[in-house]
Parts: C-alpha cells; structure tokens; sequence
C-alpha cells in the first residue's frame, strides 16, 4: 500500500473504504450515507479549528508550526477519506466527476 502523494483517486476511494472497513466494524457502526455526511460536517469543523490555529486565530495557536501543520494536514486527509468513502458507498467515481464538473473550466 502506498503512503505517497501521487495515488490516483481510485485508489484513494479504496484505501478509504478499507479503513472505513475497519473503523465501522471496531465501533459497531452502520456505514450509511448520513453518518458518513455527519462524520464530514465533524471533520470540516476539525479542519476549521486546525486552520484558524495554523494561521494564529485561534487558541492553540502558540504551539509548535510543525506540529499545527500536520494537524491541519491530518484533518484535511480526514474529511478526504469520509468524502471518498461516501463516493465509493454511492457509486460515485471522484476522478470522473471532478473531470466532468471543474474540468470543463479549463
């Protein structure tokens, strides 16, 4: 499994249903549309909270650079995997519509 940057987002789709595999069995969960649409509106929070620390706007934001970034870093990879597993659990391909809906601007 590849930890790099450059994976597709095929890929990406799969590693997070993998790890969602694992998550929902370790907490007796139900993998469904609205609790991954709730686990990205709590991620999205995270990733505010992470943000305003980054840039000094909010408390916490004293701590170590390094350690905020990849806190921001971790929480954006976060509500990367719930999206993906939602787009995996509905069918849906990123690449294919990322293509369709942006690429079309350029």
């Amino acid at each position: 499994m590849s930890h790099k940057g450059d994976i597709s987002l095929a890929e990406v789709q799969r590693q997070a249903m993998a790890v969602n595999d694992i998550y929902v069995e370790t907490f007796g969960l139900t993998r469904d549309g609205l609790m991954l649409i709730g686990k990205m509106t709590e991620e999205m929070g995270e990733v505010a909270s992470a943000y305003l620390k980054l840039h000094g706007r909010a408390r916490g934001a004293d701590g170590d650079a390094e350690a905020l970034r990849r806190d921001f870093e971790d929480e954006l990879a976060d509500l990367l995997g719930f999206l993906a597993v939602l787009a995996e659990t509905e069918g849906v391909d990123l690449a294919e519509a990322f293509a369709r809906k942006w690429g079309k601007y350029l």
